[in-house]
């Protein structure tokens, strides 16, 4: 089985025995989407009525790999599971286990010293989990709904309006995200923290 038309921009491709791992049959994006947006629902559904769902615990590659198969073990065999390949974004992937502790380890201590406000904390933390890529598929998605579980649970605040728009595959937003995400990349959260907190 193979998806028949191009992926969305900036988002990783799929190789074809990730494509395999599939529990339904797709045949495109579309499809796909809306497979998975589905199970994401039933994820997140879960996550805010799971005890789990709590600081610091859920920073973990216990709590981040369980979420993420609570998001996509519906759709796809592989959910919750670190990749295995190198991709075109992202950490190598040996390496993956070992800078996520690094990023659970010194979200603790801000959230602990409060180095920064609850939503730039969300933030930077979303940015850090998209840019070790861990997942083969559904990473944005995935860090996304951390960021905003750890205002919802730990914070008691609102969600963040993440410029005020899904950022499906057609939201014309995309492409301002993906630019910003790549300036964090370079230490400049600056564009990222006005796109997330944006509601326009």
């Amino acid at each position: 089985m193979a998806l028949t038309d191009p992926h969305a921009p900036g988002a990783t491709p799929l190789r074809p025995e990730e494509i395999v791992g599939l529990r339904h049959p797709a045949t495109t994006h579309a499809e796909l989407n809306e497979l998975e947006a589905a199970n994401i629902v039933q994820g997140q559904e879960w996550a805010l009525r799971a005890r789990r769902t709590a600081m610091p615990g859920m920073l973990s590659d216990d709590y981040v790999r369980l979420l993420h198969k609570k998001m996509y073990g519906e759709v796809w065999v592989w959910a919750g599971t670190y990749r295995q390949q190198d991709t075109n974004i992202g950490v190598p992937y040996p390496t993956i286990w070992t800078t996520l502790r690094t990023i659970y380890d010194d979200a603790r201590y801000c959230v602990e010293h409060g180095t920064y406000a609850p939503d730039e904390l969300a933030i930077r933390l979303h940015h850090r989990l998209v840019w070790v890529h861990p997942f083969p598929n559904g990473n944005g998605r995935h860090a996304r709904l951390m960021a905003d579980l750890v205002l919802l649970r730990h914070f008691k605040s609102g969600r963040l309006p993440w410029g005020g728009r899904t950022l499906s595959r057609t939201d014309p937003r995309r492409a301002q995200y993906i630019a910003a995400l790549q300036a964090a990349d370079g230490h400049n959260y600056e564009p990222l923290l006005q796109f997330c907190r944006s509601s326009q």
